[in-house]
């Protein structure tokens, strides 16, 4: 998958444990996965009320990376070399992060 076909992916849904506003945004199917998580962001920063987030780096990097994780594990067959391959990581940094994720 190249980039653009990256751009042109899409979602059904994004989900988070956080028990902030990025919790559940129902995407456009028909929008590239960049801009589904621009508008999921929107949503989340248009609802706090003024607060100041913390952590939204990490929180957004662990909404996208555990989906990505599992989705490289299954199309692999649970092989890490390949999906270590797949995903440009090291092995180590492949298991340090299924592990992150109780994938392990």
């Amino acid at each position: 998958m190249t980039q653009s076909d990256l751009d042109s992916a899409t979602l059904t849904s994004v989900e988070t444990d956080n028990s902030e506003s990025f919790a559940h945004t129902i995407v456009d199917q028909s929008q590239p996965l960049r801009d589904n998580i621009a508008m999921a962001l929107d949503k989340y920063f248009s609802e706090l009320d003024g607060q100041l987030p913390t952590d939204v780096y990490d929180m957004v990097l662990s909404q996208v990376e555990e989906p990505l994780m599992s989705a490289v594990m299954r199309y692999t067959r649970n092989n890490q070399s390949k999906a270590s391959t797949v995903l440009g990581l090291n092995r180590g940094t492949l298991r340090k992060k299924l592990k992150q994720y109780d994938m392990l």
